[in-house]
């Protein structure tokens, strides 16, 4: 029988964007993906549709699945024929563990490759601002496990040359062992006064970092309640973070923000927030599909000679009239002889990556501002074909049937609302495990009141605050009991990430 192979990949320290390239074609091609607590959850997405994701655990002590368990998956799935990518935090080779896995592999005569991954020691003091050399300070370092084996008769580590021969030096889980990590350096020599840092969640929107030094760092740590994962770095280094520090500056760190529009359409928003530092909750609460009896849309995309004027008022109306048209086997050229309006830049910026420029874009992007810009055109007697949602409000077909057009208004796609993730939403909320909630639309707002349990709406929302894509939005918010705390200038994605950092900015003044 053909034998599989085994990618041992390192999955870095859990800012997704450090996997290497390597890392994610390996992940891309396997048919099984077996993965850590420390691997982020975002690298699962680089995987095959149909890819078998295996969690294993490895949460500190708390193990779904044990080493010896781990080493017989993978050489199981491998014998089986299977492309294996394993996948491990940090680096594989970098007290991953790595080197077991492989020598099993190599003793069951399977193939496997080394996909090294970026060190959490080398990436999270980084993030820290924390150079871990330095022509200044030292030219010396040294990676060390604050968690020995147990099973160990004798230390292997060389306290006296850690505390007098290395500048820096970097622990791996080493919080619980903090106590014995810091007397040990310090009854060899090191000095008490010896810059200490802790970088908790290195890389990742929840990096939390405190110092002191070797005699007060313990008592630090504790009080400001850090526990694992963290890297602690030791030595003269650690001054630098002062003036270096960079990813902790951003004005959303820590933020947790649910992000309620569908997933399909979810990614700029979640870049954006995760770009200033928040710590994004996807909970879409609807999905946007296309309606199904597309007759009424077949029969204007026959007729669209009959048409003078084609308005979109979201991406969505491009995208669902579009696939439609050349699933008809016809093209851009059919719409030759009509004038374009939109609702919105990224309407119009979809719209041109079919070739067709707006004739129409106003300044305010609701179909107010559409009405009014109409009002510049003579509309007595033109046909409009108005592609839109289910959902959408009757401002535009009325305003520009009262102007004398014959609108033709056709439904193409609808919000499906989505439940799935119910209750893990309500357990946030009752955790308080949430800061803030966005709405993008009317129906976002409008579903996500319906996943609260309404003996409860009212407490789970208790401290958290509301954003809206804009006053639309923000009225049918209101309307269902939420109290908006902030509502985009400029009704888009930027404007509405924009707000929120101005809410926040606010706070801190």
């Amino acid at each position: 029988m053909k034998k599989g192979k085994v990618y041992l990949i390192g999955a870095g320290p859990g800012d997704p964007g450090l996997l290497t390239l390597k890392g994610r074609e390996c992940i891309h091609k396997a048919d099984v993906v077996v993965y850590d607590y420390l691997a982020a959850p975002a690298l699962l997405a680089h995987a095959d549709p149909g890819a078998d994701l295996i969690y294993v655990g490895k949460k500190g002590g708390d193990h779904t699945l044990s080493q010896d368990g781990i080493n017989r998956l993978i050489v199981e799935k491998a014998l089986q024929g299977l492309v294996v990518a394993r996948l491990k935090g940090g680096d594989p080779f970098i007290y991953g563990r790595g080197g077991e896995e492989a020598e099993e592999l190599l003793a069951a005569g399977v193939a496997f490759e080394i996909v090294p991954g970026v060190t959490s020691a080398v990436a999270a003091p980084a993030y820290a601002g924390i150079p871990l050399t330095h022509r200044d300070y030292t030219s010396t370092l040294a990676f060390v496990t604050g968690h020995e084996d147990p099973t160990k008769e004798s230390s292997q580590i060389n306290w006296a040359s850690l505390a007098s021969g290395i500048g820096t030096l970097v622990f791996f889980m080493g919080v619980k062992n903090l106590p014995h990590i810091t007397s040990q350096l310090m009854d060899h020599g090191m000095a008490a006064d010896t810059p200490v840092a802790l970088v908790r969640w290195g890389t990742t929107n929840r990096q939390r970092t405190v110092t002191g030094t070797l005699e007060t760092i313990v008592a630090t740590a504790r009080e400001a309640g850090i526990k694992a994962p963290a890297i602690i770095v030791v030595g003269r280094v650690v001054e630098l973070r002062e003036r270096l520090r960079w990813f902790e500056n951003r004005p959303l760190l820590g933020r947790n923000i649910v992000v309620t529009r569908a997933r399909a359409q979810a990614s700029g928003l979640v870049a954006r927030l995760g770009d200033l530092g928040a710590n994004c909750l996807e909970y879409p609460t609807i999905a946007v599909e296309a309606v199904e009896d597309k007759s009424r849309l077949d029969q204007a995309i026959d007729n669209l000679a009959d048409y003078d004027w084609i308005v979109f008022t979201s991406v969505n109306g491009v995208r669902y009239f579009f696939e439609r048209l050349f699933d008809r086997g016809r093209d851009v050229r059919a719409l030759h002889h009509m004038r374009t309006a939109v609702i919105g830049p990224v309407t119009a910026e979809r719209l041109r990556d079919y070739g067709l420029k707006s004739d129409i874009l106003p300044a305010s992007y609701r179909a107010e501002s559409v009405v009014a810009a109409f009002r510049n055109e003579t509309m007595a007697g033109c046909r409009v074909l108005l592609p839109r949602a289910a959902e959408a409000r009757a401002v535009l077909p009325e305003e520009l049937g009262r102007m004398g057009a014959d609108v033709d208004e056709v439904i193409i796609y609808r919000a499906r609302p989505v439940t799935e993730d119910a209750r893990q939403l309500v357990d946030d909320l009752r955790a308080d495990r949430v800061d803030l909630v966005t709405f993008t639309s009317s129906s976002t707002a409008s579903n996500f009141r319906a996943l609260l349990p309404d003996a409860e709406a009212d407490q789970l929302m208790k401290g958290v605050r509301v954003a809206s894509i804009g006053p639309v939005t923000t009225e049918t918010a209101q309307s269902l009991g939420f109290k908006v705390d902030t509502t985009a200038e400029e009704y888009t994605i930027p404007g509405l990430c924009q707000a929120i950092q101005d809410l926040y900015a606010r706070d801190s003044s």
